[in-house]
């Protein structure tokens, strides 16, 4: 893969791009000579986004032609609106689709259960990615190049306790790309996936849970920036944790259960014993 260093017919759309991974991707981003439409339900925090890289890079000699396209992507149909709308405004199709829209909520199963909330969870990680790829594919397979990139965690090898709906969303976004990236061999379209492990953003802000090796929204932003450049499924960060999630997905069950009760619980060990 070539660098998008300074490809002026690139046209990237990320999603989510108001807040966390999305604004930090958006950010690295500025300094290109490329297209960025960025894409989320606050107008105004895009707005002032754009006007920031704008200011940061007005003397940089390359600089993104950043676009604003707001929208809620778990509408019906807003997927292939925006990407319509992204391919007339700069007048060159999507190359590089990045959906960082997302959202996660801790369940408490034994207090209460809502499919519901679960449903809207799946809604905005899960269906509203595989919308936008609705929305891009056509044009990167006529065009024969493109990359789909989406977001998804470590939290999807398995199930957390406390993230139901977050590592099912998660896992079904792995499962998906992967078989995409299968059906799209030798289109020219290539299919990735980026799992991080805890990264520091206004969603994780409101756990009350530790979080080893955290890393910030800028550091996960290098590193999807830096799968870009090469062919591989999956990139996966921090190199620690990483390692200890696929150690995770091989033990025994009952010593898997065990030690992830007390990543999550501590000394407590459930949710229930930490009530009483």
């Amino acid at each position: 893969m070539r660098s998008v260093n300074n490809h002026s017919t690139e046209v990237i759309w990320i999603t989510g791009a108001s807040s966390g991974i999305g604004e930090a991707l958006v950010k690295r981003f500025a300094r290109r000579n490329i297209s960025v439409a960025i894409t989320a339900r606050n107008e105004e925090k895009l707005r002032a986004l754009a006007l920031w890289c704008q200011n940061e890079n007005q003397d940089q000699e390359a600089r993104a032609d950043i676009r604003i396209f707001p929208c809620d992507v778990t509408e019906p149909l807003a997927n292939e609106r925006i990407a319509k709308q992204i391919k007339e405004e700069f007048g060159n199709p999507i190359t590089i689709f990045i959906p960082c829209a997302g959202t996660y909520r801790t369940s408490d199963s034994h207090q209460s259960f809502s499919a519901r909330e679960h449903r809207e969870i799946m809604e905005l990680n899960y269906f509203s990615l595989l919308d936008g790829i609705q929305a891009v594919l056509p044009d990167m397979l006529r065009t024969q190049r493109g990359q789909i990139i989406g977001v998804a965690s470590l939290v999807g090898y398995f199930g957390l306790p406390r993230a139901l709906g977050y590592s099912a969303s998660k896992a079904a976004i792995i499962n998906a790309l992967q078989s995409l990236r299968f059906e799209l061999r030798g289109t020219g379209v290539q299919v990735k996936v980026i799992n991080p492990g805890f990264v520091k953003t206004p969603l994780t802000d409101k756990n009350d849970f530790p979080m080893p090796f955290l890393v910030s929204a800028e550091e996960a932003a290098i590193r999807i920036e830096e799968s870009l450049m090469n062919s591989r499924f999956e990139t996966h960060f921090p190199r620690k944790l990483s390692l200890l999630f696929k150690i995770f997905r091989i033990l025994p069950q009952p010593l898997f259960e065990f030690l992830i009760s007390r990543l999550v619980y501590g000394s407590h060990g459930n949710a229930n014993q930490k009530e009483q």
